[in-house]
């Protein structure tokens, strides 16, 4: 944080700041690996090691992880999908439905990626973009302002070819998701009438991702299926105004999911 504040309050030119956050994130990514720390900060310098050096912190003491996979593919596809010119703030507000005006302006909110991502709050987001950086999936092109690029290694994750383990943020705790989620239930905290929509808005998407030939959070996240079934929208504009529905998916998809809900018993059936 401190180095932050410094780099910012600097009387330096931007293209001098963007680059020292660059390195500061692109340092924040090694300290947040999972596997050997030797193996990268030696692939940096151009060397490599042919097994874990034993003698880190990571291989005497594994931090907690997750798959990663998905929300590794989610974040490539949004990179590929936005014309790899964009930065990770840009990204990220794709990938949470951020209808922000650079968003729309570029068309952004009509891409099948945009809102695929809600959920994982933009902290969360944001280590996964510096995880895939320090991996060398991804790397930010100092020519174009910092513009998120994808690399050859990229594609075994985007084609489905491997599993990629990532650190959990920390900073995402169970009090954080609770504040940044309240306003969507969990699906397992669904019951009667409305877990009987969740599943049938889930085979409704199970239906249109093999149609189309796209995986299902392609169409809508769970957390907007729960939406839907929290708010009932009847009409176009009140999907629109769920979390990750933009126009292009409302005139794909949108049909389909309001008629889903219309023929829905309430819950007072």
């Amino acid at each position: 944080v401190q180095l932050r504040q410094i780099a910012e309050a600097s009387d330096a030119e931007e293209a001098y700041k963007r680059h020292e956050r660059e390195r500061l994130d692109a340092l924040l990514g090694w300290c947040e690996v999972t596997g050997c720390r030797r193996r990268p900060l030696l692939a940096y310098f151009g060397e490599s090691l042919a097994s874990d050096c034993g003698n880190c912190d990571n291989c005497l003491d594994p931090p907690a992880s997750f798959d990663g996979t998905e929300a590794a593919q989610k974040l490539l596809s949004a990179v590929y999908r936005t014309g790899q010119r964009f930065g990770a703030a840009h990204v990220v507000d794709v990938l949470l439905g951020n209808a922000t005006e650079k968003v729309v302006r570029n068309g952004h909110d009509s891409l099948s990626v945009f809102g695929i991502g809600t959920g994982l709050a933009r902290d969360a987001w944001r280590s996964v973009i510096r995880q895939l950086v320090v991996r060398g999936c991804l790397r930010a092109d100092q020519a174009r302002y910092g513009a998120l690029v994808l690399t050859e290694a990229s594609r075994p994750l985007l084609v489905g070819e491997m599993r990629l383990e990532l650190r959990e943020d920390t900073r995402d705790t169970p009090a954080r998701r609770k504040k940044t989620t309240s306003a969507a239930p969990a699906a397992e905290s669904l019951s009667g009438a409305d877990r009987e929509l969740f599943e049938a808005l889930r085979e409704l998407r199970r239906s249109l991702a093999s149609e189309h030939g796209v995986p299902p959070y392609v169409i809508f996240h769970d957390a907007t299926l729960v939406a839907m079934v929290r708010e009932r929208p009847r009409t176009p504009e009140a999907l629109l105004d769920l979390p990750g529905v933009g126009r292009a998916k409302l005139e794909r998809y949108g049909e389909r999911f309001i008629r889903a809900v219309a023929e829905a018993p309430s819950i007072s059936d």
